[in-house]
Protein backbone atom coordinates (compact mmCIF):
# COMPACT_ATOMS: atom_id res chain seq x y z
CA UNK A 1 0.00 0.00 0.00
CA UNK A 2 1.34 3.44 -0.93
CA UNK A 3 1.29 6.32 1.54
CA UNK A 4 -1.36 8.26 -0.37
CA UNK A 5 -3.82 5.37 -0.17
CA UNK A 6 -3.51 5.18 3.62
CA UNK A 7 -6.77 5.28 5.58
CA UNK A 8 -7.06 8.38 7.78
CA UNK A 9 -9.25 9.32 10.72
CA UNK A 10 -12.10 11.75 10.01
CA UNK A 11 -10.35 14.44 12.06
CA UNK A 12 -7.13 14.12 10.08
CA UNK A 13 -9.03 14.16 6.81
CA UNK A 14 -10.57 17.49 7.82
CA UNK A 15 -7.18 18.94 8.75
CA UNK A 16 -5.56 17.74 5.55
CA UNK A 17 -8.38 18.99 3.34
CA UNK A 18 -8.25 22.39 5.03
CA UNK A 19 -4.51 22.64 4.47
CA UNK A 20 -4.77 21.66 0.82
CA UNK A 21 -7.72 23.97 0.21
CA UNK A 22 -5.71 27.04 1.27
CA UNK A 23 -3.36 26.63 -1.69
CA UNK A 24 -0.70 28.08 0.61
CA UNK A 25 1.32 25.04 1.60
CA UNK A 26 5.08 25.47 1.30
CA UNK A 27 6.84 24.01 -1.70
CA UNK A 28 10.05 23.48 0.26
CA UNK A 29 10.32 22.69 3.98
CA UNK A 30 13.69 22.63 5.75
CA UNK A 31 14.08 21.17 9.23
CA UNK A 32 16.67 21.56 11.97
CA UNK A 33 16.09 18.33 13.88
CA UNK A 34 17.28 19.32 17.34
CA UNK A 35 16.87 17.78 20.77
CA UNK A 36 17.50 14.05 20.38
CA UNK A 37 20.07 13.93 23.15
CA UNK A 38 18.01 16.03 25.55
CA UNK A 39 14.93 13.91 24.87
CA UNK A 40 16.87 10.81 25.95
CA UNK A 41 18.52 12.41 28.97
CA UNK A 42 15.17 13.67 30.27
CA UNK A 43 14.06 10.02 30.30
CA UNK A 44 17.22 8.68 31.90
CA UNK A 45 18.37 7.08 28.65
CA UNK A 46 21.61 7.21 26.70
CA UNK A 47 21.79 9.95 24.05
CA UNK A 48 21.84 7.35 21.27
CA UNK A 49 18.33 6.26 22.24
CA UNK A 50 17.14 9.76 21.39
CA UNK A 51 18.69 9.47 17.94
CA UNK A 52 16.89 6.16 17.42
CA UNK A 53 13.55 7.67 18.39
CA UNK A 54 14.29 10.67 16.21
CA UNK A 55 14.34 8.40 13.16
CA UNK A 56 10.64 7.73 13.71
CA UNK A 57 10.02 11.46 13.45
CA UNK A 58 12.01 11.49 10.21
CA UNK A 59 9.75 8.77 8.81
CA UNK A 60 6.63 10.73 9.83
CA UNK A 61 7.89 13.98 8.30
CA UNK A 62 8.85 12.32 5.02
CA UNK A 63 5.58 10.45 4.76
CA UNK A 64 3.37 13.44 5.53
CA UNK A 65 5.32 15.71 3.18
CA UNK A 66 4.77 13.21 0.39
CA UNK A 67 1.08 12.84 1.18
CA UNK A 68 0.58 16.62 1.07
CA UNK A 69 2.48 16.95 -2.22
CA UNK A 70 5.20 19.10 -0.70
CA UNK A 71 7.93 18.93 -3.33
CA UNK A 72 11.09 19.39 -1.22
CA UNK A 73 12.00 18.35 2.31
CA UNK A 74 15.54 19.12 3.45
CA UNK A 75 16.71 17.66 6.76
CA UNK A 76 19.75 18.85 8.71
CA UNK A 77 20.94 15.35 9.48
CA UNK A 78 24.60 15.94 10.39
CA UNK A 79 26.45 19.26 10.45
CA UNK A 80 30.16 19.87 9.95
CA UNK A 81 30.28 20.87 13.61
CA UNK A 82 28.79 17.51 14.63
CA UNK A 83 32.13 15.85 13.87
CA UNK A 84 33.31 17.39 17.17
CA UNK A 85 30.94 15.18 19.16
CA UNK A 86 32.24 12.11 21.06
CA UNK A 87 33.60 9.53 18.61
CA UNK A 88 31.22 6.86 19.92
CA UNK A 89 28.18 9.04 19.21
CA UNK A 90 29.45 9.94 15.73
CA UNK A 91 29.97 6.24 14.90
CA UNK A 92 26.44 5.50 16.09
CA UNK A 93 24.96 8.30 13.97
CA UNK A 94 26.81 7.09 10.89
CA UNK A 95 25.56 3.56 11.50
CA UNK A 96 22.02 4.84 12.01
CA UNK A 97 22.18 6.72 8.71
CA UNK A 98 23.47 3.68 6.87
CA UNK A 99 20.76 1.50 8.41
CA UNK A 100 18.03 4.02 7.55
CA UNK A 101 19.05 4.18 3.90
CA UNK A 102 19.24 0.41 3.57
CA UNK A 103 15.89 -0.22 5.23
CA UNK A 104 13.88 2.68 3.84
CA UNK A 105 15.06 3.06 0.23
CA UNK A 106 12.60 0.48 -1.15
CA UNK A 107 9.60 2.16 0.52
CA UNK A 108 10.82 5.62 -0.46
CA UNK A 109 11.20 4.48 -4.05
CA UNK A 110 7.76 2.86 -4.05
CA UNK A 111 6.30 6.22 -2.98
CA UNK A 112 8.06 8.22 -5.69
CA UNK A 113 10.55 9.89 -3.32
CA UNK A 114 13.86 11.05 -4.76
CA UNK A 115 16.85 11.06 -2.40
CA UNK A 116 19.47 13.80 -2.69
CA UNK A 117 22.24 15.14 -0.49
CA UNK A 118 24.15 18.34 0.21
CA UNK A 119 27.35 18.73 2.17
CA UNK A 120 30.92 17.52 2.33
CA UNK A 121 29.87 13.92 1.84
CA UNK A 122 33.37 12.72 0.97
CA UNK A 123 34.08 13.07 4.72
CA UNK A 124 31.52 10.37 5.53
CA UNK A 125 32.72 6.80 6.17
CA UNK A 126 33.16 4.88 2.92
CA UNK A 127 30.36 2.36 3.65
CA UNK A 128 27.94 5.25 4.26
CA UNK A 129 29.05 6.97 1.06
CA UNK A 130 28.45 3.78 -0.88
CA UNK A 131 24.94 3.19 0.50
CA UNK A 132 24.04 6.86 0.06
CA UNK A 133 25.15 6.91 -3.57
CA UNK A 134 23.25 3.72 -4.25
CA UNK A 135 20.06 5.20 -2.77
CA UNK A 136 20.49 8.39 -4.81
CA UNK A 137 20.93 6.41 -8.03
CA UNK A 138 18.06 4.05 -7.24
CA UNK A 139 15.57 6.89 -6.74
CA UNK A 140 16.96 9.33 -9.33
CA UNK A 141 14.03 8.88 -11.72
CA UNK A 142 11.33 9.71 -9.15
CA UNK A 143 9.49 13.02 -9.46
CA UNK A 144 7.51 13.23 -6.23
CA UNK A 145 9.01 14.51 -2.98
CA UNK A 146 12.74 15.30 -3.09
CA UNK A 147 14.21 14.29 0.27
CA UNK A 148 17.55 16.06 0.71
CA UNK A 149 19.82 15.00 3.54
CA UNK A 150 22.26 17.68 4.69
CA UNK A 151 25.26 15.59 5.73
CA UNK A 152 28.57 16.97 6.91
CA UNK A 153 27.02 20.28 5.88
CA UNK A 154 27.52 23.88 6.89
CA UNK A 155 26.09 27.02 5.32
CA UNK A 156 29.36 28.96 5.52
CA UNK A 157 31.28 26.04 4.07
CA UNK A 158 28.92 25.93 1.11
CA UNK A 159 29.21 29.68 0.46
CA UNK A 160 33.02 29.59 0.65
CA UNK A 161 33.08 26.56 -1.64
CA UNK A 162 30.84 28.37 -4.14
CA UNK A 163 33.10 31.46 -4.10
CA UNK A 164 36.16 29.27 -4.67
CA UNK A 165 34.50 27.63 -7.67
CA UNK A 166 33.48 31.02 -9.09
CA UNK A 167 37.05 32.30 -8.65
CA UNK A 168 38.38 29.29 -10.56
CA UNK A 169 35.91 29.88 -13.39
CA UNK A 170 36.83 33.58 -13.51
CA UNK A 171 40.48 32.59 -13.79
CA UNK A 172 39.63 30.20 -16.62
CA UNK A 173 37.66 32.89 -18.42
CA UNK A 174 34.34 31.05 -18.08
CA UNK A 175 32.78 33.78 -15.93
CA UNK A 176 33.27 37.54 -15.96
CA UNK A 177 33.25 39.33 -12.58
CA UNK A 178 30.96 41.99 -14.07
CA UNK A 179 28.38 39.32 -14.91
CA UNK A 180 28.09 37.88 -11.42
CA UNK A 181 24.56 38.01 -10.02
CA UNK A 182 22.61 36.42 -7.19
CA UNK A 183 21.42 33.78 -9.64
CA UNK A 184 25.00 33.01 -10.62
CA UNK A 185 25.93 32.60 -6.98
CA UNK A 186 22.91 30.40 -6.39
CA UNK A 187 23.91 28.08 -9.22
CA UNK A 188 27.26 27.37 -7.54
CA UNK A 189 25.74 26.42 -4.19
CA UNK A 190 25.04 22.76 -3.47
CA UNK A 191 21.34 23.69 -3.25
CA UNK A 192 21.35 25.27 -6.72
CA UNK A 193 18.94 22.75 -8.16
CA UNK A 194 16.13 23.43 -5.68
CA UNK A 195 14.05 26.46 -4.65
CA UNK A 196 14.81 28.30 -1.42
CA UNK A 197 12.96 26.95 1.63
CA UNK A 198 9.57 28.53 2.20
CA UNK A 199 9.41 27.22 5.76
CA UNK A 200 12.15 26.28 8.20
CA UNK A 201 11.15 24.30 11.27
CA UNK A 202 13.42 24.19 14.30
CA UNK A 203 12.65 21.91 17.21
CA UNK A 204 13.81 22.18 20.87
CA UNK A 205 13.06 25.91 21.23
CA UNK A 206 16.54 27.13 20.25
CA UNK A 207 16.47 30.49 18.42
CA UNK A 208 19.29 30.14 15.90
CA UNK A 209 20.01 28.86 12.39
CA UNK A 210 23.06 26.80 13.42
CA UNK A 211 24.90 27.45 10.15
CA UNK A 212 22.07 25.94 8.11
CA UNK A 213 21.09 27.17 4.63
CA UNK A 214 22.36 30.67 5.36
CA UNK A 215 22.14 32.02 1.81
CA UNK A 216 18.91 30.19 1.01
CA UNK A 217 16.95 31.26 4.09
CA UNK A 218 17.00 35.04 3.41
CA UNK A 219 13.19 35.15 3.14
CA UNK A 220 12.30 31.82 4.71
CA UNK A 221 9.51 31.75 7.27
CA UNK A 222 10.87 30.31 10.53
CA UNK A 223 8.79 28.20 12.90
CA UNK A 224 10.29 27.30 16.29
CA UNK A 225 8.69 24.76 18.59
CA UNK A 226 9.71 23.70 22.09
CA UNK A 227 9.04 20.07 21.15
CA UNK A 228 12.20 17.99 20.98
CA UNK A 229 12.72 16.23 17.65
CA UNK A 230 11.76 12.71 18.83
CA UNK A 231 8.41 14.16 19.95
CA UNK A 232 7.83 16.02 16.68
CA UNK A 233 5.30 13.77 15.03
CA UNK A 234 2.40 14.21 12.67
CA UNK A 235 0.31 16.53 14.85
CA UNK A 236 3.27 18.86 15.41
CA UNK A 237 3.99 18.97 11.68
CA UNK A 238 0.36 19.89 11.00
CA UNK A 239 0.70 22.73 13.51
CA UNK A 240 3.78 24.09 11.75
CA UNK A 241 2.14 23.89 8.34
CA UNK A 242 -1.07 25.45 9.61
CA UNK A 243 0.87 28.33 11.15
CA UNK A 244 2.71 28.85 7.86
CA UNK A 245 -0.53 29.19 5.89
CA UNK A 246 -1.43 32.18 8.07
CA UNK A 247 1.84 34.02 7.44
CA UNK A 248 2.00 37.12 5.26
CA UNK A 249 5.03 36.77 3.00
CA UNK A 250 5.92 40.27 1.78
CA UNK A 251 9.43 39.82 0.31
CA UNK A 252 10.23 43.48 0.99
CA UNK A 253 6.85 44.83 -0.09
CA UNK A 254 4.16 46.38 2.10
CA UNK A 255 0.89 44.77 3.08
CA UNK A 256 -1.00 47.35 1.03
CA UNK A 257 0.94 46.37 -2.08
CA UNK A 258 0.07 42.74 -1.57
CA UNK A 259 -3.61 43.53 -1.08
CA UNK A 260 -3.78 45.09 -4.52
CA UNK A 261 -1.81 42.30 -6.18
CA UNK A 262 -3.33 39.37 -7.99
CA UNK A 263 -4.78 36.81 -5.60
CA UNK A 264 -2.18 34.08 -5.09
CA UNK A 265 -0.21 32.17 -2.47
CA UNK A 266 1.14 35.38 -0.90
CA UNK A 267 -2.09 37.37 -0.58
CA UNK A 268 -3.03 38.56 2.88
CA UNK A 269 -6.50 37.08 3.27
CA UNK A 270 -6.20 34.57 6.08
CA UNK A 271 -8.09 31.31 5.77
CA UNK A 272 -10.46 31.20 8.72
CA UNK A 273 -10.63 27.41 8.45
CA UNK A 274 -6.93 27.21 9.33
CA UNK A 275 -7.46 29.54 12.28
CA UNK A 276 -10.09 27.16 13.62
CA UNK A 277 -7.73 24.23 13.15
CA UNK A 278 -4.98 26.02 15.06
CA UNK A 279 -7.44 26.74 17.85
CA UNK A 280 -8.25 23.02 17.99
CA UNK A 281 -4.56 22.23 18.45
CA UNK A 282 -4.15 24.65 21.38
Amino acid sequence: MTWKSEQLSSNELIIREALLTTGRLPKHVAVIMDGNGRWAQERGMLRVEGHKEGMESVREAVKLSSQLDIKYLTLYAFSLENWKRPAREVRFLMGLLESYLKKEVAELHANNVRIATIGKTNALPKPVQKVLQKAIEHTAGNDGLTLTLALSYGGRWDIVRAVQMIALDVRRGKVSPEDLTEETMRSYLSTGGMPDPDLMIRTSGEMRLSNYLLWESAYTEIYVTNELWPSFRREEYYKALSDYTLRERRFGQTSDQLRTATVGPNNTSKPTTMERILDAFR
